[in-house]
């Protein structure tokens, strides 16, 4: 199990452009590197707000050790607390979703109000004050429809990426969506395989077959350097957005950490279906064709998405242990959207529940390879794998930072 030292010594030595080493895609004090410096201090994608429309609706999600759980409460406002009472510690909410008009400890029956204020607690005492067991409040940001939370104390900035989700994504007003399917698989393979695997289509012609039939494994489709540096393709696509002010053009964070770009799909296709036509007969938001393409946004650590004219598809990946990784797949439609009337569900799902599956199998056995003695680091290719190499960086380097030995203070 490698120590704080040892791992910086892995990152500052690794080869560039080459896949890591196997202690970073194995070891449990890595691991646990990645929890304490990056998912505990990083704002993690969380949920769609329309998975908690009313009052008294909840989420909960699990980051690391820490129990999470998401209520909307009576004023309309989403919070986020530390899912554990703060009796004896019971996670309050032990379901995925839920709807209450309090949150009830079902242990001991200690009652919270959706703004987390204790309101019940049964024989605890005349001198017992309740205004000092509060659930314990998370950081939260909701913007475009989207809900992150932070565990850090001081969480890093948002309102940048945040204000590019209320532009790009607001298109589509997920705020007037629904959540039609939810999917969540356990993949047996580290976090960043999962990350990896999904920043390149170097392997979609062999392993996607459904995906590529709306999807273009050609990676001049997902390289772009800038608003006016991409494909003739992608800039006429752009300039076809503009024309109708859909947000389009390639915006990033300089080190790479969250990307937006909408993206024509192959030969005009409308939407990620088996026949390439729309899965859904109700355009979302304000896009203003069937065949406007993919708005593709990622967000390190823990989201990739698209989000198309007729539907959206948001996912999220939390890390579970050294080799294993929870995806959570969900597909929004709008929220009057009739099931066997607008949509059928098979069509709408079928194509990223077959991708998701595939991108299972590949990760598990991309694991088992590098779980091999054999196993060393292998070059990336810089015009096929170019989103591996800004994922690899911008974990090296953020991990470098916040591992480096700092000089100690000189006596006086």
């Amino acid at each position: 199990m490698l120590n704080s030292a040892e791992i910086f010594t892995q990152i500052s030595n690794r080869a560039k452009n080459f896949s890591l080493s196997q202690d970073l895609y194995c070891d449990p004090g890595v691991f646990q590197a990645d929890l304490e410096n990056i998912w505990y201090k990083e704002w993690v994608f969380a949920i769609p707000t329309c998975d908690i429309p009313k009052t008294g609706n909840h989420a909960t999600l699990q980051i690391g050790e820490y129990p999470i759980v998401i209520v909307r409460g009576g004023d309309g406002q989403i919070r986020a607390f530390h899912n554990v009472c703060r009796h004896r510690g019971q996670r309050l909410c032990p379901k995925q979703n839920g709807s209450s008009p309090k949150l009830v400890c079902p242990y001991h029956q200690w009652t919270y109000d959706l703004d987390g204020k204790l309101l019940f607690a049964r024989d605890m005492g005349p001198d017992f004050d309740p205004s000092k067991y509060s659930l314990k409040p998370v950081h939260v940001r909701t913007n475009g429809g989207l809900v992150y939370v932070c565990l850090a104390d001081t969480p890093p900035e948002f309102d940048s990426f945040g204000g590019f989700l209320d532009d790009y994504v607001g298109a589509s007003d997920l705020s007037n969506s629904k959540v039609a399917f939810s999917s969540t698989i356990v993949e047996n393979g580290n976090w960043k395989l999962v990350i990896e695997n999904n920043r390149e289509c170097y392997h979609c012609g062999g392993s996607h077959p459904s995906l590529c039939r709306s999807y273009s494994d050609n990676p001049l489709m997902t390289v772009m350097e800038g608003p006016n540096a991409a494909s003739p393709e992608i800039l006429a696509h752009w300039n076809r957005c503009d024309a109708a002010n859909l947000p389009a053009r390639f915006v990033n964070e300089p080190g790479m950490q969250w990307r937006f770009a909408r993206v024509p799909l192959l030969n005009n296709a409308e939407s990620f279906t088996m026949s390439t036509k729309v899965a859904v007969n109700r355009r979302m938001g304000t896009i203003p064709w069937n065949d406007a393409g993919s708005l593709m946004l990622y967000h390190f650590p823990s989201t990739w998405n698209h989000f198309l004219p007729d539907h959206a598809i948001v996912f999220r990946l939390l890390p579970i242990s050294p080799t294993e990784t929870e995806v959570t797949s969900k597909w929004l439609v709008h929220k009057d959207a009739v099931e066997g009337q607008d949509y059928d569900l098979k069509a709408l799902t079928e194509v990223w529940l077959n991708t998701n599956d595939e991108d299972r199998r590949v990760v598990e056995e991309n694991q088992k390879g590098i779980l091999s003695p054999a196993y060393e680091p292998g070059p990336y290719s810089p015009s096929q794998e170019e989103g591996v190499i800004h994922f690899v960086d911008w974990y090296c380097n953020l991990m470098a930072d916040r591992l480096s030995p700092r000089p100690a203070m000189a006596a006086e």
